[in-house]
């Protein structure tokens, strides 16, 4: 008989598994002048059981300790790639709403001129917030929370898996050089998402539903943190995807900081 600690879901690596939004030759060059080149990873793994969303915990944390997981989870640690190589002792996955099907949940910022018709971003006067220089209507609506276009979102809409990724995506990494127009930030975004979630058409309504559920990750090892990293910062995230259909997890990490130069 097995115990209690023994794992309720078990997992396996699925290498050499192919995600088009990151491997794009421009995309890739978008990376590097975002400062994100050689700091983003996406990697998937399968897993056998069923899985429905209230079993989180029970899931995220089987997953930081299982042998295939930590053996091929990649992280930098020190400025190089490593793998997290031991099993955490505490796990917390934090629910990411996952509900948004359409770009056109952005069209706010034309209608708003966070970006001119054009498709310019309308620039301001140099702020600063922790790290990050602002120096457009964007970046303001995105990081200062008693700016007058903050609220163009509510709190709820900015916690959606496809805000989170533009959001991380326009503020990039330490030497981000940051783009004159949204229209690459916009693709950028939409390949991302289209790439990690899962829609399903309902039979009946044909309409479009997306089926995985999306969790923030965090792993300590006793008292302190160790993934995604040490130290906090709102640019340094792990999101675990989980299509419970096809039975796949998978990981989108980035660790903030100076990207490769190639």
């Amino acid at each position: 008989m097995s115990g209690d600690n023994s794992p309720k879901y078990t997992f396996q690596f699925l290498d050499g598994r192919k995600f088009p939004s990151f491997d794009t030759k421009e995309n890739k060059e978008f990376f590097l002048k975002w400062s994100m080149k050689g700091r983003l990873c996406v990697q998937m793994f399968s897993f056998d059981q069923p899985f429905q969303s209230y079993q989180k915990d029970d899931f995220a944390k089987d997953f930081m300790k299982d042998p295939n997981v930590i053996s091929n989870l990649r992280m930098i640690s020190g400025d190089k790639w490593t793998v997290v190589g031991i099993p955490a002792t505490s796990v917390t996955a934090e629910p990411v709403p996952c509900s948004v099907l359409s770009m056109t949940f952005f069209d706010r910022l034309t209608e708003n001129n966070v970006v001119r018709e054009s498709g310019h971003i309308s620039k301001c006067f140099d702020e600063f917030c922790g790290e990050f220089t602002i120096s457009d209507e964007l970046r303001k609506m995105l990081l200062i929370d008693d700016s007058d276009n903050y609220c163009l979102y509510s709190d709820s809409e900015r916690e959606e898996f496809l805000f989170r990724i533009f959001f991380h995506i326009c503020l990039g990494g330490r030497f981000n050089q940051y783009e004159d127009e949204i229209q690459p930030y916009l693709d950028v975004t939409k390949q991302v998402y289209k790439d990690l979630i899962s829609v399903q058409k309902n039979p009946e309504t044909k309409e479009l539903n997306i089926v995985s559920c999306v969790f923030k990750l965090t792993a300590k090892d006793g008292d302190s943190m160790f993934y995604p990293a040490k130290t906090e910062h709102e640019n340094t995230f792990s999101y675990l995807v989980v299509d419970p259909i096809k039975r796949t997890a998978t990981v989108f990490y980035h660790n903030f900081g100076a990207s490769e130069f190639e």
